[in-house]
């Protein structure tokens, strides 16, 4: 693409007065950089991504007051993580943070493990022992 050629569609970027920088090329035919205010096939695809997080979210949350899953599932969806993800922040095996998935191992955790959950989520400790989301 060149860079007279970068999209400037309207996407949530531009309301908020922000830019999203691209590489073109320049008239000199070497690659360049160029801000973009968005591009609208890629806002539709991200809005379309949130709309899942989201109702996978509320699903997560449901599963967790009827206590079938602990709140770290459901923080895990809302984080836009996936098992593989919080196993790699967390430096643990995948198996065993699906055990922490269990309400009854949940209520097992290590303090300790817990505030690194906390600190993965960015989250207080507090929220993760006492989901009332």
């Amino acid at each position: 693409m060149k860079k007279e050629d970068i999209p400037q569609d309207k996407s949530s970027l531009g309301e908020k007065g922000m830019k999203e920088l691209c590489y073109a090329v320049g008239e000199d035919g070497k690659y360049d950089t160029g801000l973009s205010t968005g591009w609208e096939p890629k806002t539709i695809a991200l809005d379309l991504t949130m709309e899942d997080i989201l109702k996978r979210a509320a699903i997560a949350k449901e599963e967790v007051l009827a206590g079938k899953k602990s709140p770290i599932y459901y923080f895990m969806i809302f984080s836009k993580m996936d098992l593989g993800i919080l196993s790699g922040y967390m430096g643990m095996a995948k198996w065993r943070i699906k055990c922490h998935f269990k309400p009854r191992r949940f209520k097992k955790i290590k303090h300790t493990t817990l505030e690194q959950y906390a600190d993965v989520f960015d989250i207080d400790v507090n929220q993760l022992i006492n989901f009332n989301e």
